[in-house]
């Protein structure tokens, strides 16, 4: 590896992005290359939640490393909404699990607490909290604009020296001696010439990220890989209200390692919320090129039906536009961070974050850049186990 590697990022997406900078920053060279435009994959069409409210300890250490880059943005003009996020809880285990949870939050230096059942109301006057236990609040969470994201980071990797190249669609793939040839497609035509330059389609390089998202898996069989992430289907939609609420309403999700309807919806702007439903019934992957990326009529219906138990008072509410996107799941719903094959350690994949992307995205790109740079992940403790092994890159959602 040459002290400072030509590296190529394929996908402009808030996990390309964020690989993109931890690379720039440490001295790199770094072309990204963009199908479409920045943010125009599943990282555009997300709602933008950013959490630390979770019972697992390595989950929550992830998100340790990326909030402590959120509020580094944040201090350099990334705006970042700390509306609060509100993890509802039915059962006693899990109060219990979230006991523990608050417990290492804290040893990790962040706020959370308990909320009994007769306390949500202090929290979402409008809740109601029928048929729960309580929740797990963290006062510091919030939400952020994933495009705005994308293309600040995009204007710091410029800043430093990066390439971004959109509507540059990776289209072939040739090995070389201590690298790779990459080919695109022409990009926008020069509507002068209508002549498409060869020589910009080629780019040579000596390390590859695979940041594709819900296209990773078609870039990986560029490279003969085959790499199992499931493109699943989910749907957000608008919630007007007749007035705006007399306070901020947080984050509040329904699941709980699985369990739970999965209904969530949170403040967006004075009298609008925004939903979705956090569970789907997928019986295939969804092609990316050709999916539906509008809400379907019966999503509304049964969003509706959640929402009128849940929250049944909001004033005047009536749903809005609805739009879908993609999260690109793996079988065990962890992230591929790493070589897909440790005898070709220049091909490093960094996909497949599902409905967390957002906010595993800064420390993914950080695991990513230690790949590439150090040929192990050692600024992340345990994060070998997010690499796309055999083992873990297996069918299944």
């Amino acid at each position: 590896m040459t002290a400072s590697p030509h590296v190529v990022v394929i996908g402009a997406g808030t996990l390309g992005m964020c690989t993109a900078l931890n690379l720039v920053e440490q001295g790199a060279r770094v072309t990204v290359l963009e199908a479409h435009s920045i943010a125009s994959g599943s990282s555009g069409r997300s709602v933008g939640v950013v959490g630390s409210q979770l019972t697992d300890p390595f989950e929550i250490m992830l998100r340790v490393h990326s909030l402590r880059r959120f509020r580094q943005w944040e201090g350099e003009g990334l705006r970042f909404n700390h509306i609060g996020y509100l993890r509802l809880a039915r059962t006693t285990s899990q109060m219990e699990l979230f006991a523990r949870s608050v417990e290492i939050q804290a040893e990790a230096g962040l706020r959370s607490r308990l909320v009994r059942a007769n306390e949500l109301r202090d929290l979402v006057p409008h809740i109601n909290p029928d048929g729960l236990e309580g929740g797990l609040f963290g006062p510091d969470n919030g939400f952020l604009d994933p495009h705005e994201m994308c293309n600040f980071l995009a204007g710091i990797v410029r800043a430093k020296g990066g390439e971004i190249r959109q509507y540059r669609k990776l289209v072939g793939v040739q090995r070389r001696p201590g690298g790779y040839t990459l080919e695109t497609d022409g990009g926008p035509v020069d509507r002068e010439r209508r002549l498409i330059d060869r020589e910009r389609r080629l780019i040579d390089c000596d390390v590859v990220v695979n940041a594709g998202g819900a296209w990773a898996p078609q870039v990986a069989a560029l490279f003969g890989q085959r790499l199992h992430i499931w493109p699943e289907r989910h749907e957000a939609v608008v919630i007007h209200l007749d007035e705006p609420l007399g306070y901020t309403m947080p984050m509040v999700m329904d699941l709980v390692n699985g369990e739970g309807s999965g209904l969530n919806f949170r403040h967006e702007k004075p009298g609008e919320l925004i939903a979705e439903i956090h569970k789907v019934n997928s019986i295939a992957p969804e092609d990316p090129d050709n999916y539906n990326d509008q809400c379907e009529e019966q999503s509304k219906v049964d969003l509706a039906e959640l929402l009128l138990e849940r929250v049944p008072d909001l004033p005047g509410a009536r749903l809005g536009r609805g739009w879908a996107g993609l999260y690109p799941v793996t079988a065990d719903h962890r992230p591929f961070v790493g070589p897909f094959d440790a005898s070709e350690p220049t091909l490093i994949t960094a996909a497949g974050a599902g409905g967390y992307g957002i906010q595993l995205a800064p420390v993914i790109g950080q695991i990513a850049a230690d790949w590439v740079l150090q040929g192990a992940p050692v600024s992340v403790p345990g994060s070998q186990s997010l690499a796309p092994s055999a083992e873990r890159n297996v069918l299944g959602h």
